[in-house]
């Protein structure tokens, strides 16, 4: 939704200034969507949250119910995530992972590494534990990750492409090629191939995305069938990128279509286990960036609302090159000065925040007649990519504060 809450507004309304801006995030809401995703996914697919969209252990504990594991990409998140969901599956992920982050991954019994370069698949397999005596098994099981090619055009409207052309990520298919021989051939007796993972854009709606899903596990068969991997018991890891449209904050992404396409891939290929890694469409909607317009001033004819904060605390607009969704709401407190408080003369606001830089601006043509100097504005589609993506120590600004509501609202 693109208001807050009634339960998030009566929060808002009872801080005083010093304590915006805050981010407000709704756990009940998230566990109403995640239920919801989970239910559009049949039992083939399993669901992993990429925990690098938010790592707020509530929001974590929050979707344990709902998915599968989490993914993590740094020896910090790795220790983060396992801290705060003990006992979960975790999938390691992401390029220049180091010697010590493979280490600390193995010691915590990690589910799945996903394997990006030749070179990080020797040193796994160079320093990885020997199978224990009697019997057990404490091979380390990999997903090698495949930049794959793709179709043309099918990558066409992702807001980022990781894959299908150059890129850092994952091995070119030769090299994938090469590395399943070696696995399957022995090379490495500590390791086992359990599959692969080809995480190749974001930002597509459903359709799209189960076009590449579907070229995702064309290109991961035919690199089983090289290694002499049949189907059963295969994992192929299709990636998130599900879209999360800013400008229209009430969409949603189409999982039941998505879903029951993936449902119908799965079922031509038995025992074949398909796996998706959402993290900004599970997260982005619980949560809002709330604070507090300081000054409206007009310049050049455009008339600027200049609030606490800015983009060193929600820099998704700044990244993404959007204008963050928000609502204007009456100030909740009398104003404390003399003299009158400064007003929007127009229609139209650009929202900018309090960094000595053109470039902080959270939204741009926000409708607010009338807005004053007090009002808050209040910013939804701020539970994904928000703060731990942000340029926190910039101006040293204080940080704003975090809330969790868990009840009705």
């Amino acid at each position: 939704m693109t208001a807050p809450t009634p339960a998030v507004l009566d929060l808002l309304g009872s801080f005083a200034p010093d304590q915006l801006p805050a981010y407000v995030y709704d756990l009940a809401a998230l566990r109403t969507h995640a239920a919801a995703v989970r239910a559009a996914l049949p039992a083939p697919v399993e669901l992993y949250y990429a925990a690098k969209a938010n790592p707020e252990p509530p929001l974590l504990a929050a979707l344990a119910p709902y998915v599968d594991g989490y993914e993590v990409s740094s020896g910090g998140e790795l220790a983060h995530v396992a801290a705060a969901v003990p006992g979960r599956r975790l999938a390691f992920g992401a390029p220049g992972k180091t010697p010590a982050e493979l280490a600390a991954a193995r010691a915590a019994g990690v589910h799945r590494v996903h394997v990006e370069s030749l070179h990080e698949l020797r040193m796994l397999g160079e320093r990885t534990a020997a199978p224990g005596p009697g019997g057990g098994d404490s091979r380390t099981d990999v997903l090698l990750r495949v930049n794959l090619p793709v179709a043309d055009g099918s990558l066409t409207g992702s807001s980022l492409a990781m894959g299908g052309r150059p890129a850092p990520f994952g091995l070119d298919p030769a090299d994938a090629a090469e590395g399943a021989g070696l696995l399957a051939g022995g090379a490495y007796p500590r390791l086992r191939l359990r599959g692969f993972h080809a995480h190749l854009a974001s930002g597509l709606e459903a359709p799209r995305l189960l076009g590449v899903a579907r070229s995702v596990v064309a290109g991961a068969l035919r690199l089983a069938d090289r290694a002499g991997l049949g189907t059963r018991g295969l994992e192929v890891n299709v990636g998130g990128g599900m879209a999360v449209d800013y400008a229209a904050p009430e969409a949603r992404f189409d999982w039941h279509t998505y879903g029951a396409g993936l449902g119908r891939l799965a079922a031509g290929y038995p025992g074949l286990t398909l796996r998706v890694e959402p993290g900004r469409a599970l997260t982005a909607y619980c949560g809002w960036y709330a604070t507090e317009v300081l000054d409206v001033k007009r310049s050049h004819g455009e008339e600027f609302a200049v609030v606490r904060g800015g983009t060193h605390h929600l820099r998704t607009p700044a990244t993404k090159g959007h204008d963050q969704p928000c609502t204007v709401h009456p100030a909740p407190r009398p104003w404390p000065h003399p003299w009158p408080r400064p007003a929007a003369r127009g229609s139209e606001v650009t929202v900018a925040g309090q960094l000595c830089t053109p470039k902080d601006v959270l939204a741009r043509g926000v409708r607010a007649a009338g807005l004053r100097a007090g009002d808050l504005v209040v910013f939804s589609l701020a539970g994904a990519y928000a703060w731990n993506i942000s340029h926190h120590g910039f101006l040293m600004h204080p940080h704003p504060g975090f809330h969790f509501l868990d009840g009705p609202g």
